[in-house]
């Protein structure tokens, strides 16, 4: 269930966004002004902000920058208020919302940043079982620590264990621990109190304290620094955190997920995750297969997708020509759902007629790794740069060009990118802010605008 913060009068066109997101399951707040908002979003915390740009939408991006709290704001204005627009999207909103409201266009946005509501698509026997485990242990208590690769639907698994548990009308949050710094994670884990760090003016409840009474997914716990492992440990065995500042515990009653695409057995032996949290964390394990590994899940998996986004785009509905589905089986999907998902959104705005054909799956991103048994026309290869034009370059030169390209191949993926360099999602922050503090243009994440380089 999302949980949507409006800043704005409901009286008027904002108050159909409203409805059409409660309509769509989502969990709303209301405040009346920017720093009534900010107010709601220091105690409750939000999953999205959608503010009426006749608010300071600057001003309140501002503050919570500078409060570190990290939550995606989208302003809502009339069409021909192409001004307000224009200042909202300059100040850091994610998008803007034309009023009145599109249905389809608040379902995705809802979609966004909530995730798959749906029960997972499953036609695998194995994932059945797997499917079939996690409505077991939902319903208890324990800790549980989902693996899987990059894209195959934990996130997806840990909402279906919510929701299947006595935990189910308190709210699921979720946070990935790789998506922010040391120090932004830190906050919004265990919140802060009121001087804590420059720009903490009030008190702010962290996740921990936002999923009272329901779930908290540590999504990528991997990542985590052991500093935070810690402080992890610490509030699975009391059942208390420390906000920022703070000079008394404070109680919590959550249930924990993780999930990982690592093995987190291996980090332990090699000294990278705490041994005692992991066993706490891996009460229950559930590993969720690659999409290679269940055949049996891609066309209906395929078919959804197809469904869901000719829904939110307006479109007729189109069902996937055989040649299209022959396509699909064939590709080894190192991507797993995500990417299958994200192929069947640009099959469904690329395809024309009454159905899907082969001509609107687009693979040129994998094309290199389809096996033989499945002959797809591919484009003549570039040949790879000889070793010998490297001679008499630095290691750092070729080392900054080797990973800039790799994050522009998986277009701006910070934890697609680090796998396939085989290094931690932090080192590879600490290197791309070495490289765009030298004057690089660093590839922005996926849904963010660039970060301006520096000047002078």
């Amino acid at each position: 269930m999302a949980r949507i913060l409006i800043i704005g009068s409901l009286a008027a066109e904002l108050g159909i966004a409203a409805r059409i997101a409660t309509a769509r399951g989502a969990k709303l707040t209301v405040a009346e002004g920017a720093a009534a908002g900010l107010a709601r979003l220091r105690s409750d915390g939000a999953d999205l902000v959608l503010c009426d740009v006749v608010h300071d939408v600057a001003w309140l991006i501002e503050q919570m920058t500078a409060e570190r709290i990290a939550c995606p704001v989208v302003a809502c204005g009339r069409p021909d208020d192409a001004d307000g627009a224009v200042r909202a999207i300059r100040a850091g909103a994610k998008d803007f919302l034309p009023l009145p409201p599109d249905p389809d266009l608040i379902a995705a946005m809802l979609q966004a940043v909530a995730g798959e509501p749906d029960k997972p698509v499953v036609r695998d026997p194995g994932m059945g079982l797997l499917l079939a485990r996690a409505e077991q242990v939902a319903r208890a208590e324990a800790s549980v620590l989902i693996m899987g690769e990059s894209g195959t639907g934990k996130e997806v698994l840990a909402r279906h264990i919510h929701a299947a548990s006595r935990r189910t009308r308190g709210p699921f949050v979720a946070l990935n621990c790789a998506a922010l710094p040391e120090a932004l994670l830190e906050s919004e884990l265990f919140g802060h109190e009121k001087g804590a760090f420059s720009g903490a003016v009030a008190s702010r409840r962290g996740k921990f304290e936002q999923a009272e009474g329901g779930t908290l997914l540590l999504d990528e716990i991997g990542e985590m620094d052991p500093r935070l492992q810690a402080k992890i440990l610490r509030a699975i065995q009391e059942r208390e955190i420390d906000r920022l500042g703070g000079n008394a515990p404070v109680k919590i009653d959550v249930r924990i997920l993780a999930a990982t695409h690592r093995d987190l057995a291996t980090e332990v032996a090699h000294g990278r995750f705490r041994e005692d949290l992991y066993f706490r964390l891996a009460v229950v394990r559930l590993r969720i297969p690659p999409l290679r590994e269940r055949p049996d899940d891609i066309l209906p998996l395929a078919r959804h997708f197809a469904e869901r986004y000719a829904r939110a785009n307006g479109l007729p509905p189109r069902g996937l020509a055989p040649a299209a589905e022959a396509l699909l089986m064939a590709h080894p999907w190192p991507g797993n759902v995500r990417e299958l998902e994200n192929t069947l959104h640009r099959a469904v705005l690329l395809a024309e007629g009454t159905g899907i054909g082969p001509e609107a799956i687009d693979l040129l991103e994998h094309r290199g790794l389809i096996t033989a048994d499945a002959p797809v026309a591919v484009a003549p290869a570039v040949r790879p740069q000889p070793v010998t034009a490297l001679v008499g370059r630095r290691m750092e030169e070729v080392e900054r060009d080797l990973i800039l390209e790799t994050l522009s191949h998986c277009l701006g993926n910070r934890t697609r990118a680090a796998e396939m360099l085989g290094i931690s999602i932090r080192t590879l922050r600490n290197k791309l802010h070495e490289y765009r503090a030298a004057g690089s243009a660093v590839p922005p994440v996926p849904g963010q605008a660039p970060i301006p380089l520096p000047v002078g």
